[in-house]
């Protein structure tokens, strides 16, 4: 009888860990979706065969239910990600300590592969909290479990993000096109390259102990993304660069909403490029194409046209 291969996903229910799951249960692992609402993940279930895939309801601030999430694990895959605090310290809580926990406690285990998803705004000099506590985790990782694969992608799109996504659904309700850092530089990588990397990180060797920055083939300033979000819409909108000081006053108060639009410290990162280093090794050095966003995000903003929503279904089929 073979012996069952396991593989545990922390964050698994999100937007790149639903590529990822659906990637590993194709190699015929058991997958075990561990997100804190496990009911997030029960739609997963259909990605396998019956019982391969088993969603857990636990968070990475538990040291227990981590604990039994990776034993008897192959392989873990931490995806596990905020943007926003909900509580002052979340960004220490989850993406450092939890990052460290479910490290040290898949050595613990006798896990053999671990890959640990990042940022490419990981820095412990950046001026965002979110930034400082990507950096921490990284350091974390590293400590507990030295041949972790790391991977930092820059901004993820696919049909489900919510960056493209929200873009054109501005256009498709505002006169005009509201502008924030629009000088930024953006390398958008596809969400199923990213899930190919994490793949790739498990299997290859070469990957053990490694950072990796995961960009796309194109880099684009917040300004030329609006634009191309426009004519890929076909909406006619004009480019309107809002002052930081208002800026600054509508982050300070969408903090008090339950989903913030845009925070304080995500206006801090958005100053920042968002791009691969140069000499970083990236895809290409696991062995992957990236995809460009021509390629894709055409057929899924198509629903945002003037009666698009006829022609999505046609689209995508």
């Amino acid at each position: 009888m073979a012996t069952r291969r396991v593989a545990t996903v922390f964050g698994g229910a999100g937007f790149i860990g639903r590529y990822v799951v659906q990637r590993l249960a194709g190699l015929d692992y058991v997958v075990r979706v561990v997100q804190r609402d496990a009911v997030a993940a029960e739609r997963l279930r259909t990605m396998g065969r019956v019982g391969q895939v088993v969603p857990l309801a636990a968070a990475v601030t538990d040291e227990a239910a981590v604990a039994r999430a990776v034993a008897g694990a192959e392989a873990v895959i931490n995806l596990v990600g905020i943007l926003a605090e909900r509580r002052p310290g979340d960004f220490q809580r989850i993406h450092a300590e939890g990052a460290g926990r479910v490290a040290r406690l898949s050595t613990a285990a006798g896990v053999a592969r671990l890959v640990h998803i990042s940022a490419l705004g990981a820095d412990p000099a950046s001026p965002s909290l979110y930034g400082q506590s990507k950096a921490a985790g990284e350091d974390a990782v590293r400590e507990a479990f030295p041949a972790a694969t790391i991977l930092r992608p820059s901004l993820v799109f696919g049909p489900e993000d919510r960056f493209f996504n929200r873009f054109a659904g501005l256009a498709a309700r505002l006169p005009v096109m509201p502008v924030i850092a629009g000088e930024t530089r953006f390398q958008p990588v596809y969400v199923g390259d990213v899930a190919d990397a994490v793949i790739a990180a498990l299997q290859k060797d070469l990957a053990a102990g490694r950072i990796f920055e995961l960009g796309g083939p194109r880099v684009m300033t917040m300004r030329e993304v609006l634009r191309y979000v426009l004519a890929v819409t076909r909406r006619r909108r004009t480019l309107v660069t809002l002052p930081e000081g208002l800026v600054r006053l509508q982050a300070r108060l969408g903090e008090w909403l339950p989903n913030p639009p845009l925070t304080r410290d995500q206006l801090l990162m958005l100053h920042r490029d968002n791009v691969v280093a140069e000499g970083m090794p990236g895809l290409p050095e696991l062995g992957i194409e990236a995809k460009a966003v021509e390629a894709v995000v055409p057929a899924y903003l198509a629903l945002y046209r003037p009666g698009g929503s006829r022609r999505t279904s046609a689209a995508l089929a």
